[in-house]
């Protein structure tokens, strides 16, 4: 039933994810703003939302478009000036300047390996423009989604305040609370990490901005996507390592200079991150150690795809917290005394006390002999 009803109910999942991150908005609207009508609110809120992407957009893609042209030309360039002596011997060097002069169109395709390869790609260009006529059936999806969003964000006080109703008497108490935690851990941990990537995707973009590398800007925001999920900032590693080829051959800087350029950006704005952001923003939001971090990103990612690997910790955070609780029969109250006992300062401070009485027993004793 949900393979077959997963098209239908994708649009509204969607919607009703947007709706959830979007519902703060239209109550500070409504509460701060004095905008009693909860559709006006939900109107202006969607409206300053979608001015808000809209400029931000309109602000980086030229900046953006300008970066990638001048590293396409920059590459173009280096190509055309191509010298092979370098690495090809004079036999090969021969073959490449006969096969860079003699080169017919014509002729390429009567090759049979061309011909095959012409052959495969005519579906696929076939199947790509069959997908383009689809996009008329695309954009009726998403006016449903828009219809979905709207109307949840208008009915959202009532859908909070009535869920409940529809779960039995009996596990009702239960599920109130789990839903309650789970809404609580997502929301610290979605607004604290959303806001450490957007940071960190500033920091990469004015580090890759200063050291000159080409497409500084995009390169930059796309690691601060990636920081949505812990350590997915590696993947950004090689595609750097690419624009500081391209760099090193733009401006003829020697290789290794520009990588080590890279990797001192990499180094301070990863530092800044886990010495600076991360305590600062995050605080101790998940509590996991880094190994359970990467297990659980690989449990949850093989059973969800990458939503799974983004919902990995608070989820994780979540069953642990209620494994001590309901299992182990660990109360908060006792965790946070544990923990607190347990920092240096409390045990410097407990060690302390215990010195006090010691002497102040000592000068009792000598006092009343």
């Amino acid at each position: 039933m949900l393979q077959r009803l997963y098209g239908v109910l994708l649009p509204f999942l969607v919607s009703f994810l947007i709706a959830y991150i979007l519902s703060p908005l239209v109550d500070f609207a409504q509460n701060k703003c004095r905008i009693k009508n909860r559709t006006l609110a939900v109107l202006c809120t969607l409206l300053l939302v979608s001015l808000l992407l809209f400029g931000a957009v309109a602000a980086l893609v030229p900046v953006i478009t300008e970066q990638v042209q001048s590293a396409m030309k920059g590459l173009e360039a280096y190509i055309t000036n191509f010298d092979v002596s370098q690495f090809l011997s004079p036999e090969m060097q021969a073959k490449w300047e006969e096969l860079k002069n003699n080169l017919d169109l014509q002729t390429a395709l009567s090759y049979p390996e061309v011909q095959e390869a012409v052959k495969n790609f005519v579906p696929k260009a076939l199947s790509w423009v069959s997908g383009g006529l689809s996009m008329v059936s695309e954009l009726v999806v998403v006016f449903i989604c828009f219809l979905y969003l709207l109307f949840l964000l208008i009915d959202f006080p009532d859908i909070q305040a009535h869920w409940c109703e529809y779960v039995p008497e009996k596990y009702r108490e239960f599920t109130v609370k789990l839903v309650g935690d789970i809404d609580n851990n997502m929301n610290a941990y979605f607004r604290g990490q959303a806001t450490v990537a957007l940071c960190v995707g500033i920091l990469f973009s004015i580090g890759f901005t200063i050291i000159g590398m080409p497409m500084g800007i995009a390169m930059g925001l796309i690691i601060g996507v990636l920081n949505l999920v812990p350590y997915m900032q590696a993947l950004g590693i090689p595609p750097c390592i690419l624009l500081c080829l391209v760099q090193s051959m733009q401006t003829g800087q020697p290789v290794w200079l520009t990588l080590l350029l890279m990797t001192i950006v990499f180094i301070v704005v990863q530092s800044l991150q886990d010495m600076v952001l991360t305590p600062k923003i995050m605080g101790k939001v998940t509590g996991l150690s880094p190994a359970a971090i990467l297990l659980s990103l690989s449990i949850w990612g093989a059973l969800m795809g990458v939503i799974g690997m983004i919902i990995a910790l608070p989820l994780t955070t979540l069953l642990v917290s209620y494994y001590r609780y309901y299992v182990l029969k660990v109360s908060p109250e006792a965790e946070e005394i544990q923990a607190e006992v347990s920092t240096p300062t409390s045990r410097a401070i407990t060690k302390a006390k215990t010195a006090i009485n010691k002497l102040n027993k000592k000068r009792k004793r000598k006092s009343n002999p």
